[in-house]
C-alpha cells in the first residue's frame, strides 16, 4: 500500500510558476514510479510526467505539451516528488493528481490506468 497526499496548487497569473509537492508513504519509496496527471473539466485524465524508480535509473519522461516548462524530481529522503511548472498557461488549468506503482514498465508510464495508487488531487487555475 501507498498513500499519497499532494499539496501546493492554487491560482497564478498565465507565465508565473508553481511547485507541486506529492509525499508518500507505505512501500520503499526509492524503488517505486511517481507520475503526475491532470483532468481539466470535461476532459480524460491526462499524462503530465513521470519519474521512474531505482530499477529505472530515476529517470524522467514528459507530455510534449509540457516539456521544457515542467521539471519532474524527487527527494527520497523526505518520500516527496515534486512538480516544478513554469511558463504556466490558462491550457494548463486542471486538477493535478499524483499517481505511484511498484511494477511498472517503461511502456506503460503514460497510461493512468497502470497505476494502483493515487492522491487525491490539487487545483491549479492559471488565470488572469
Amino acid at each position: 500500500q501507498v498513500q499519497l497526499v499532494e499539496s501546493g496548487g492554487g491560482l497564478v497569473q498565465p507565465g508565473g510558476s508553481l511547485r507541486l509537492s506529492c509525499t508518500a508513504s507505505g512501500q520503499t519509496f526509492s524503488r517505486i514510479t511517481l507520475g503526475w496527471f491532470r483532468q481539466a473539466p470535461g476532459k480524460e485524465r491526462e499524462f503530465v510526467t513521470a519519474i521512474r524508480g531505482s530499477g529505472g535509473g530515476y529517470s524522467g519522461h514528459y507530455s510534449e505539451s509540457v516539456k521544457g516548462r515542467f521539471t519532474v524530481s524527487r527527494d527520497n529522503t523526505k518520500r516527496t516528488v515534486y512538480l516544478q511548472m513554469d511558463s504556466l498557461n490558462p491550457e494548463d488549468t486542471a486538477v493535478y493528481y499524483c499517481a505511484a506503482d511498484s511494477t511498472l514498465i517503461l511502456s506503460q508510464l503514460t497510461n493512468p490506468g497502470a497505476y494502483d495508487y493515487w492522491g487525491q488531487g490539487t487545483q491549479v487555475t492559471v488565470s488572469s
